[in-house]
Order: C-alpha cells, then sequence, then structure tokens
C-alpha cells in the first residue's frame, strides 16, 4: 500500500475530499518524522513502538571484495508492533492455514 493509496482510503472512509486526506496524511507523517528526528518514541496503542537506536561502529566486510572494513556509528529507526497487533497478525495467519 503506497502513501497516495491511503490517502484515498482516508478520503473514502472519512468523507472528506482527496486533497484534504493527501495534506492530512503529509501532515501526520511529518509529525511522525519530526517526533523521531528528535529522539522522542512513537507509542501508538494497539499498533506499536517507532523509536530511534544508536548503533556502534562494528567490524564489517565488503561483500564484493572481501575486505575487512568498519561499518561506523549512526541511528536507525525501530519498529516494535504491539502485543495485540502481532497477535491479530498470528491469528489470521492460522485462519489462513486452516483454509
Amino acid at each position: 500500500m503506497t502513501k497516495a493509496d491511503i490517502a484515498r482510503s482516508i478520503h473514502q472512509q472519512a468523507g472528506v475530499s482527496e486533497a484534504e486526506a493527501a495534506d492530512l496524511l503529509e501532515w501526520v507523517v511529518g509529525l511522525l518524522r519530526v517526533t523521531v528526528q528528535q529522539e522522542e518514541p512513537i507509542i501508538i496503542t494497539g499498533f506499536g513502538t517507532f523509536k530511534v537506536r544508536s548503533k556502534g561502529p562494528r567490524k564489517g566486510r565488503n561483500p564484493r571484495t572481501g575486505e575487512p572494513i568498519i561499518v561506523s556509528a549512526r541511528r536507525v529507526v525501530t519498529f516494535r508492533p504491539s502485543p495485540l497487533w502481532t497477535a491479530e497478525v498470528n491469528a489470521a495467519d492460522k485462519r489462513d492455514m486452516q483454509q
């Protein structure tokens, strides 16, 4: 599902214009982006948690040449789904397997 698909779904389900739905989605994504950049966790109950994690430098290997390299330290955004959502996904998998 793309951002355009999400905006279209908001338009259809919320009864707002397509332009308003796209603006609303852009605003929400921007808010999430700024919040994560400030290293504040985003907790959406029933969905999951986004947060920034710092990774230290580590040894790596160039896959083409096999030459050892040092991968520099960096920050990454992680997502952890809520236990409720994970249970729903697993329940759906079990139903699909039984059919």
